[in-house]
């Protein structure tokens, strides 16, 4: 009796790591005791399925997610562009590019790219502009003499610490009025979803084959 116990928690001890882990978060002992009430109280918990436009005509939840996902995308950017007015900035990518580089310190250019999920032609342009803002700088790699280092500079640091009020209130608008646990719930949801397309991403699969790849090499029956 005693050992089938010990296995039924090491068993829940697995399902909690692998949540974490597929969450990108760190397994102690503090978030266990606080995933074992949650899963407590989620057992006992009606699921309410929310209603949704399209709903009875046999619209999907997958197609209101994508939407969903659009709709969010022209409100952050909406905001964004308010908090730019006035300044030296021409696109919400180039503070992105500069708060990347304020946080992770110097990087390739690629890798600065791929950072925040653009391509190679989009991203070039993006850094050549910050260049000649001279928000940024360049050197050649100590590893590969092909690669360019990129660079926050001092004028960089000093347009981003201007702009930093306007954009902090910018992000905290686009959250609404969600609390704060329902804010760590969407930050579990979307680091999940993140983790997911980001190896796809990388991948550069060409758009003929995209969708029958994803469907045949990570989607499963189970998901």
């Amino acid at each position: 009796m005693r050992y089938k116990l010990l296995k039924d928690v090491v068993d829940l001890l697995g399902q909690f790591e692998d949540e974490a882990s597929a969450a990108g978060a760190q397994a102690d002992i503090e978030d266990f005791k606080l995933w074992l009430a949650k899963s407590a109280h989620k057992s006992d918990a009606k699921i309410i399925e929310p209603d949704w436009e399209g709903k009875s005509e046999g619209r999907s939840a997958e197609s209101v997610i994508s939407t969903l996902f659009v709709h969010l995308n022209r409100y952050a950017k909406m905001y964004s562009k308010a908090a730019m007015q006035g300044s030296l900035f021409s696109t919400q990518e180039e503070f992105i590019y500069l708060i990347n580089l304020r946080a992770f310190g110097p990087m390739a250019k690629m890798e600065l790219i791929k950072r925040n999920i653009q391509e190679k032609p989009v991203g070039m342009q993006i850094i050549h502009r910050l260049l000649n803002q001279g928000w940024v700088e360049q050197r050649n790699s100590e590893l590969d003499k092909r690669s360019k280092i990129i660079a926050i500079t001092e004028k960089g640091l000093g347009a981003l610490e201007i702009q930093m009020p306007k954009i902090r209130q910018a992000t905290q608008i686009v959250t609404g009025r969600l609390v704060y646990e329902e804010k760590l719930e969407l930050i579990r949801l979307l680091t999940k979803l993140d983790h997911f397309h980001k190896p796809i991403f990388a991948s550069n699969v060409l758009p003929a084959n995209l969708l029958d790849m994803v469907s045949e090499e990570y989607l499963t029956i189970n998901n």
